[in-house]
């Protein structure tokens, strides 16, 4: 009986000995991104920064408790029509707080869907005003198209003596005719003369177009499209012998623009939220991180180019973070609240948010050119609105 009365304890203590005492915690973070579409390219080097930042950093401290950090991701297809079933799947994971999307329009397409499960949302380069107009949990690390567009008006009005601009814009896409519009805006403010156009979805041959800035006699052309769009732009702007200077928002600040320009004449000129070389230590660990991996490397575009989209998903990351900590709860209620008073210091400069509409407390952007040579952007000027 002693015997066995032994083997019976033994048997409790081992069985004791390998079940640990507690699961892990595990708290989720949704990632709300076009990986196909016309945003596709775009939304795939934000995701990349994003899952970086996990890499470095997948465990967060929230009251105490150390939670495993799990990324929760999905394609809203760069389609406003698809956004909305894309955040449904990301509410029913149950996750604590959004981040993105890449793309104004999917983000506000799918805005109500978060707003009526109460989970907030950080934006991460969604820069049309009306993502966070009128609501308050959709809150954004970026700056906003008025401002972005007044700074390319004035540098094409301060860089190239430009008085006559003709603007291309994709009917029906928010960010597309929204920087347009600013554009516009401030350009005619300065004296300005604007020969607006817009093209409709599915335009593959964009001759009749820089035809018309050619015959116009513009001085500069401000396209504010997406990057598929953008690199039959520059081949027919090539192919027609363009010499004025080619303008276009953050949406054009990728490899792809690069690739498109390599060899040709054109001058293209962008402004966006991070130059490479700003923070070396970021820029070599995030291309080692790249390099190591196939996928990676084909979601960036086949090199280690660093987009301005990849450092902000990585601060946008943190800055969730932040909020989680800040908030002491995975409740996402309490995590919004915490979001109004989160602030990081990230690779892409200060962040905090402003009390009214959670926009970002952000007044200058980077402008850079393609360097059609070195195929690289070349730094130009850190810019604000004065």
């Amino acid at each position: 009986m002693r015997k066995l009365a032994a083997l019976a304890l033994c048997a409790t203590m081992c069985i004791a000995s390998v079940v640990p005492v507690s699961a892990a915690e595990t708290v989720k973070i949704g990632v709300f991104e076009p990986a196909s579409g016309d945003n596709g390219a775009g939304g795939k080097q934000e995701t990349l920064g994003i899952q970086y930042a996990n890499s470095e950093t997948p465990t967060v401290e929230i009251d105490g408790v150390e939670y495993d950090v799990e990324l929760v991701i999905v394609d809203n297809e760069s389609s406003t029509e698809k956004a909305p079933t894309a955040a449904s799947e990301l509410v029913s994971n149950g996750v604590s707080v959004v981040l993105g999307s890449y793309g104004s329009g999917v983000s506000i397409a799918a805005s109500d869907i978060f707003a009526e499960a109460g989970i907030p949302v950080i934006g991460v380069t969604c820069t049309n005003p009306q993502v966070t107009e009128g609501n308050t949990h959709y809150f954004r690390i970026c700056f906003l198209d008025p401002f972005q567009g007044t700074v390319l008006a004035n540098f094409a009005s301060e860089n190239f003596e430009a008085s006559k601009a003709y603007v291309l814009t994709k009917l029906g896409d928010d960010y597309s005719v929204g920087l347009g519009y600013y554009f516009e805006e401030a350009f005619t403010e300065l004296g300005g003369e604007v020969i607006s156009d817009t093209f409709p979805e599915g335009t593959a041959d964009f001759t009749s177009y820089i035809t018309t800035a050619i015959n116009e006699g513009v001085d500069v052309i401000f396209a504010p499209t997406s990057t598929e769009a953008a690199q039959l732009i520059i081949a027919t702007a090539s192919s027609q012998g363009v010499e004025v200077p080619l303008l276009a928002g953050d949406t054009w600040d990728s490899n792809v623009i690069l690739n498109a320009a390599e060899g040709t004449d054109l001058s293209v000129y962008v402004t966006t939220f991070y130059q490479e070389g700003a923070n070396e230590e970021f820029d070599t660990n995030i291309k080692e991180w790249i390099n190591a991996d196939s996928t990676r490397l084909a979601n960036n575009g086949g090199d280690d180019t660093v987009a301005a989209v990849t450092a902000m998903g990585y601060d946008a990351y943190y800055t969730a973070l932040e909020a989680l900590k800040a908030a002491g709860s995975t409740d996402a209620a309490a995590v919004n609240e915490a979001l109004w008073d989160t602030t990081y210091t990230g690779v892409t400069g200060e962040i905090s948010f402003e009390s009214e509409n959670g926009d970002a407390n952000r007044d200058t952007a980077y402008v850079k050119v393609a360097n059609t040579e070195t195929v690289a952007w070349d730094f130009v000027a850190e810019q604000g609105v004065q």
